[in-house]
């Protein structure tokens, strides 16, 4: 905190919140408010304009697209000195990786940063907005060592058709029978790019004949619908698994049952929140300085935290943003020494509330997780989301997979243990929950539906809850 000040005391927001002044952290919590994104977007505004020295007194580089919470796309200042911060949390993640598992770094690896998408030709900014790839997030040594290992050129990145990206993607990664480390943002992004390969297959070995005879010799006693036959040397696949990810996670290591499949923990575009490190996911201490607001709306810092408390996280970065509200909610698990280890619950922030029942994205997603905990199946895709018919308002959970026996009546109950939800049940404003079975290609529809709104499909992240109703025309029912 003291260092993060002193080097931007002299930019226009320290000399505005009197950076300073500040001698400890009682000054710098009265001095500094805590924002969230739409307080920044003034600052924001004259960055693409071109203005530096705003926000840190640091040059910002890039600014990097993410989607809020509300569905606007944010763009997060991105500066050398931030690179450095992510690197702190990058380096002991993946030394801790390559210790346990010497193997992975024998061979070639996938690495999928951010999701494919580009820059929209019309915007106007002085400064870019994104990066040409994803080994530019790590810069210099790091960023190099990484292109000289990735078998995905990075212009697969700027491609805006879904099925020719995971066609050329498919083809890349076959040809490479010595893959080692697969690295990915959802676990959905790659279990869906594998369920694509039967449909491309035999063009791919086609294609890859012309070059390489001896790999479509191999890939031909492989089976597309066993991924671990396609690459035998494969050791780790890293992607997210806490909250929503947590189901489709499960699917992914039924598709790799002995290979590694890593949860990443919680890597945000802001900020390196924690780090998959010795088996659990301690927060990234040595990279950015951390706050935690309870229920009660009190603020902690890091030293103070509870085990099985949940908590909000806010950051201060070397990016610029000050006491950041990022809305998303953790758990304590535990501690890695001193340091508090933490598990992603959801996103704070997306609540429906037709009728006060204050349906929470993160409650939401609780739910759905304890109500198929028992089942064989698990849910490929689920969303909850309101809908209106004659008789009424109800939410259904649009899910894809098996429907066990009384799924509806267990999700309607666990969904009552909010009582607001509860009470608009017993006043009838709203009927028990439908569950309405999605036949195939979930995923793709929602992503669809998101994309004819005017969505961009970098941005569009799956969730477990959805305040829009009329879903069930975008599904197709069994």
């Amino acid at each position: 905190m003291r260092n993060l000040l002193a080097n931007n005391s002299d930019c226009a927001y320290g000399r505005a919140h009197r950076f300073g002044q500040i001698r400890d952290y009682a000054d710098f919590a009265r001095n500094v408010p805590l924002v969230d994104y739409g307080n920044l977007i003034p600052w924001i505004d004259r960055i693409r304009e071109g203005e530096q020295g705003g926000l840190t007194e640091a040059r910002v580089t890039h600014l990097i697209p993410t989607s809020g919470s509300t569905g606007a796309r944010k763009l997060i200042p991105f500066t050398r000195q931030l690179q450095g911060q992510f690197n702190r949390a990058i380096s002991p993640w993946i030394t801790d990786l390559a210790l346990r598992h010497p193997q992975m770094l024998l061979g070639p690896a996938y690495w999928s940063i951010t999701p494919p998408q580009r820059t929209l030709v019309s915007e106007s900014s002085v400064i870019p907005i994104g990066f040409a790839d994803d080994a530019s997030y790590l810069g210099g040594a790091k960023g190099q060592l990484v292109r000289t290992a990735m078998v995905i050129p990075h212009q697969l990145g700027n491609l805006d058709n879904l099925d020719e990206f995971r066609f050329r993607t498919l083809l890349c990664l076959l040809g490479e029978r010595d893959l080692r480390l697969i690295s990915v943002w959802h676990p959905s992004f790659l279990s869906l790019l594998l369920d694509a390969l039967p449909g491309h297959w035999e063009k791919i070995l086609a294609q890859l004949g012309q070059k390489d005879k001896r790999r479509v010799h191999d890939l031909e006693r492989a089976n597309p619908h066993q991924p671990e036959t396609l690459w035998p040397s494969l050791k780790v696949i890293s992607c997210w698994g806490d909250g929503h990810a947590a189901l489709p996670l499960a699917e992914l290591r039924q598709h790799f049952p002995n290979v590694l499949v890593q949860a990443k923990g919680l890597l945000a575009t802001e900020a390196f929140v924690t780090i998959p490190f010795a088996g659990s996911h301690p927060a990234a201490i040595c990279s950015h300085f951390f706050e935690f607001v309870d229920k009660g709306g009190q603020i902690h810092r890091i030293g103070e935290l509870c085990e099985g408390g949940a908590y909000d996280v806010v950051v201060t970065t070397a990016g610029g943003l000050w006491r950041y509200h990022t809305h998303d909610e953790v758990r304590v698990t535990g501690f890695a020494g001193k340091t508090p280890t933490l598990q992603f619950i959801g996103r704070n922030g997306n609540v429906s509330d037709l009728f006060g029942e204050k349906l929470a994205e993160t409650f939401v997603a609780d739910v759905i997780q304890r109500t198929f905990a028992l089942s064989v199946s698990k849910p490929r895709f689920a969303l909850l989301a309101p809908d209106q018919d004659a008789t009424g308002w109800r939410y259904i959970l649009y899910m894809e997979g098996d429907v066990p026996h009384g799924a509806a009546e267990t999700l309607d109950r666990n969904l009552r243990q909010n009582p607001n939800y509860s009470h608009c049940r017993a006043l009838g404003q709203l009927h028990p929950v439908e569950i309405f079975r999605i036949t195939s290609s979930g995923y793709e529809l929602f992503v669809k539906r998101l994309v004819s709104e005017g969505k961009r499909l970098g941005d569009i992240k799956p969730v477990p809850l959805s305040c829009t109703p009329g879903w069930s025309q975008t599904f197709v029912a069994n």
